[in-house]
């Protein structure tokens, strides 16, 4: 029987290691917190998951909340006006519905899931001497500890990271009582030029159904606006004060919103960073890394969690198909390679919306708005980034896939 060490126990690493005990691996998996301690914490995630994620949790049978959580039927997409105007907008159902799940619900689950189905559950802040001491009693140890201290033991990759700073000053805040969307559910998304972006959409918390607030602000603008918030109320104002101010018709659906609870709240910023994928330790054995560890998106597309439960589907599979040779470097490589096959085209999608958009980009959010099969290949393309390839990121590709759409709609 194998030994995987896995040190992180968040949407990846808990993912993987469930799915590697259904194959009879033998693993290690090394959480800092506790399931009670997570259930209790403060949130850590937006976490919106599109259907391709979702199977994959289907398929481990590891969906336990999927009947209680409310589903996400479309991506709505607006450009604020004047006076409570829309200067730009359009909606689409997605092909199948997205979900979101508290992280504080299913990896406290995910965590007891694990022990109880035989896996070696370890409370432990680990650093870098412990995964060179759990690379002596495993045969292989993946780092997947999201935006820790340890993910400075892999080497930032200057080719892959345009960006050395952080794009946006983001926050979230978890409310209940807001107006539901109307004709149907959907991740509203607003856009405010030079300014930053609004999205909000139905999850399942620790108290029940909720509306997750989603707030990305230009650095040194007026969305970057969290530094001298205290309190929990004093965030619950200042999410209100943002769109009273700048999306007003968002801020009449959210009149009687109240905080799901004063851990429902989180603000920070970071730089968008694709790491190299192998660690060497000091005793001379390798560490693999996965999902933030190797590659972490800013949050403007939705893509964390869903890029890290392709990445642990894409790891696990390699790990399958390895059997009983030995994960030497090479194969390290060969295993990140091919999740950066799909990761490539999640993180370049991401850094257009993170600048000032490229003039197709601008042409095909227009055309959306008087195109609806366009509106649903953008809104569709969340489950799935590489397909935005090439018409997102090449202009005389995206104006022979707009006059394709336009024609067949005449």
């Amino acid at each position: 029987m194998r030994k995987i060490a896995i040190i992180g126990g968040g949407q990846s690493g808990l993912q993987l290691g469930l799915g590697l005990l259904q194959h009879k691996y033998e693993v290690t998996l090394v959480s800092n917190r506790t399931p009670e301690q997570i259930f209790q914490g403060r949130v850590t995630s937006s976490q919106f998951m599109f259907h391709g994620s979702l199977q994959n949790e289907r398929d481990l049978a590891i969906n336990f909340w999927e009947k209680d959580c409310p589903i996400t039927e479309g991506i709505a997409f607006t450009i604020p006006g004047p006076n409570r105007t829309k200067a730009l907008f359009w909606e689409s159902k997605l092909d199948h519905y997205g979900q979101s799940v508290d992280q504080r619900v299913k990896f406290s689950g995910w965590l007891k899931e694990f022990a109880k189905r035989g896996g070696n559950l370890v409370i432990q802040d680990a650093g870098p001497k412990d995964v060179d001491q759990y690379s002596q009693s495993n045969d292989l140890v993946i780092v997947a500890a999201g935006k820790g201290e340890i993910n400075r033991m892999f080497e930032r990759d200057a080719e892959k990271s345009p960006f050395d700073q952080p794009m946006r000053a983001l926050a979230l805040t978890y409310v209940k009582g807001m107006v539901p969307r109307k004709p149907f559910t959907a991740v509203s998304f607003n856009l405010l030029p030079g300014v930053g972006e609004y999205f909000v959409f139905p999850a399942l918390t620790t108290t029940g159904a909720c509306e997750i607030m989603v707030f990305e602000g230009v650095p040194g603008g007026p969305m970057d606006c969290w530094a001298d918030v205290k309190t929990p109320e004093q965030h619950l104002a200042k999410s209100k004060w943002i769109l009273d101010t700048l999306m007003p018709l968002e801020g009449e659906r959210c009149r009687d919103i109240e905080l799901t609870d004063n851990n429902g709240i989180l603000t920070g910023r970071f730089a968008p960073t694709v790491r190299k994928p192998i660690c060497k330790l000091p005793s001379g054995k390798l560490a693999l890394g996965m999902a933030d560890v190797v590659c972490t998106n800013d949050p403007i597309t939705g893509q964390g969690s869903n890029t890290a439960s392709k990445g642990a589907a894409i790891y696990m599979q390699c790990i399958l198909d390895r059997g009983n040779k030995p994960f030497d470097a090479a194969w390290m490589q060969e295993t990140f390679d091919q999740f950066w096959k799909y990761a490539q085209w999640v993180t370049r999608w991401t850094n257009s919306l993170l600048v000032p958009p490229e003039p197709q980009i601008l042409q095909l959010m227009g055309a959306a708005s008087q195109i609806p099969r366009l509106a649903s290949k953008i809104a569709n393309g969340f489950n799935n980034p590489p397909d935005y390839a090439p018409w997102w990121f090449d202009g005389k590709e995206a104006e022979k896939l707009i006059n394709g759409m336009a024609a067949a709609a005449v």
